[in-house]
């Protein structure tokens, strides 16, 4: 208990929460004594006011009515209901007449307003220690003798211990509750930062499929695990990538490298003439362009995903890209039989890399010249449009086209289908198409190409996102 107490104290939360109950203390403390201290303050102010004021008409009734007038009036004020107090006394002080049975020495010696209050005793505590405390003015008549109007103290004192005791009271519940919720939210922080302890502990300790708990109340911790979390994906997906290259790497290239092997050894092999070894030279650069061409593609990819792509980030003019693209791979299928359409247009420009997004549209038409198939109707088309307020690149052709069931499979790298063997390639097209896709936060998708005998062919359209996308002049 004590050792989950001294934790609690360390985190960040707790010492917060205390650092701001010391200081609200502080200043409700303050506030008590400010409030009291105010509060009696005015109440004596109010009361020497209200005596000044009784003085002056007890002056004026001595002058209209006399020493009689005088005794009367004070004789019938003094028994009324919470009266002031009122002594009558001779010029050597001795209390003559009035509703007090003793008073401190002293103080009707000074005329005027007493400097401090003073003690005195009542008729009905006459026998009794009892005091009470009073502030009183003092004034001489013509005849020499004293009058004392004062006011009993009680009343502000009681006043005073009667607030500072509610605030009191208030602010012992307040600190109580404050504690409460102080212990309350540090064990909360306490066990939530356990939990995101363990689960790191799991990721150091190699498992990166745990996440860090998220408690859907969307504070700091929530956000905090949210961006960890995100980065956790990414690591993963990045490992599985890496996991996915090795092997394929160890299995796809193993055989372009045997025969690159057995061209050798068959070269040396007998006795061959001169023509024979450059014909075999020439098959054994032709199969080591297309090892560059597959570690090439491998680099991009992992270039790409590693978002190294992402600081050439720039505003880039969609419809110009296409358009170039389209012109520069025109040649290459009218030579291979086939027409190319295009519907392109004006004005798109979208935030993103330029070298990238021609690099995967020209995957996309190397792909469709490759396995569009020839003869009259053998064709390519290539649209660009706007997509609400995001950019839609097709390409479509009129080939075999992908079976639904294998078309994410596609998009790994080195699958090839078993009618793409017979044509050359890596399988690795796609996935660098999917990876300048997902840099730019889009996606690629891969359908069928709609025609009038029905559904065939393959359609690659890359969806760029709302967030890029923009609408441009013509």
């Amino acid at each position: 208990m004590r050792s989950g107490f001294s934790t609690l104290f360390r985190t960040t939360a707790v010492r917060l929460s205390a650092l701001y109950i010391l200081l609200f203390a502080a200043c409700a403390a303050f506030l008590v004594f400010y409030v009291t201290s105010m509060s009696e303050g005015l109440l004596k102010q109010q009361m020497r006011e209200t005596v000044s004021i009784e003085v002056g008409e007890i002056k004026q009734m001595y002058a209209a009515g006399g020493m009689n007038g005088l005794l009367r009036t004070l004789e019938r004020r003094a028994r009324q209901p919470g009266a002031n107090l009122y002594v009558i006394a001779s010029p050597t002080g001795e209390i003559l007449a009035g509703n007090v049975f003793s008073l401190q020495p002293g103080v009707m010696d000074q005329e005027g307003w007493t400097q401090t209050s003073f003690r005195y005793q009542r008729f009905e505590d006459e026998g009794s220690s009892e005091r009470h405390v009073a502030r009183a003015e003092v004034f001489l008549l013509d005849n020499g003798l004293r009058i004392l109007v004062g006011r009993d103290l009680g009343e502000p004192e009681n006043f005073r211990g009667l607030v500072r005791q509610a605030l009191v009271v208030a602010l012992g519940i307040m600190g109580i509750g404050a504690l409460a919720i102080w212990y309350l939210i540090g064990r909360n922080a306490l066990r939530r930062m356990d939990r995101m302890s363990d689960a790191s502990q799991r990721i150091m300790d190699g498992d990166l499929t745990q996440r860090l708990p998220v408690g859907g109340s969307g504070d700091e911790f929530d956000r905090l695990s949210e961006s960890l979390n995100a980065m956790l994906e990414r690591i993963e997906k990045l490992n599985e990538g890496l996991r996915q290259v090795s092997d394929n790497i160890a299995h796809d290239l193993k055989t372009p490298l045997t025969r690159l092997r057995n061209k050798a050894e068959a070269a040396l092999a007998g006795n061959a003439r001169v023509p024979d070894y450059r014909e075999a030279l020439s098959e054994m650069i032709a199969e080591s362009d297309q090892l560059i061409r597959t570690f090439n593609a491998l680099l991009m990819i992992s270039r790409v995903e590693a978002g190294s792509a992402v600081a050439e980030m720039g505003p880039v003019d969609l419809t110009e890209i296409v358009a170039d693209c389209v012109e520069l791979y025109e040649p290459a299928a009218e030579e291979a039989g086939l027409s190319v359409t295009s519907e392109i247009a004006a004005g798109i420009k979208i935030t993103g890399n330029r070298e990238l997004i021609g690099q995967a549209l020209g995957n996309l038409l190397d792909n469709a010249i490759k396995y569009a198939e020839g003869g009259p109707d053998a064709h390519i088309r290539v649209s660009l449009a706007r997509a609400g307020e995001g950019a839609m690149v097709a390409v479509a052709d009129n080939g075999p086209g992908i079976p639904p069931e294998h078309r994410s499979d596609v998009l790994k790298r080195f699958v090839r289908l078993d009618g793409s063997r017979t044509k050359p390639g890596t399988g690795l097209g796609l996935s660098l198409v999917e990876a300048v896709m997902e840099v730019h936060h889009g996606h690629l998708e891969l359908g069928a190409t709609a025609s009038d005998d029905g559904e065939r062919g393959l359609t690659a359209t890359m969806h760029f996102p709302l967030t890029l996308a923009g609408r441009g002049g013509a």
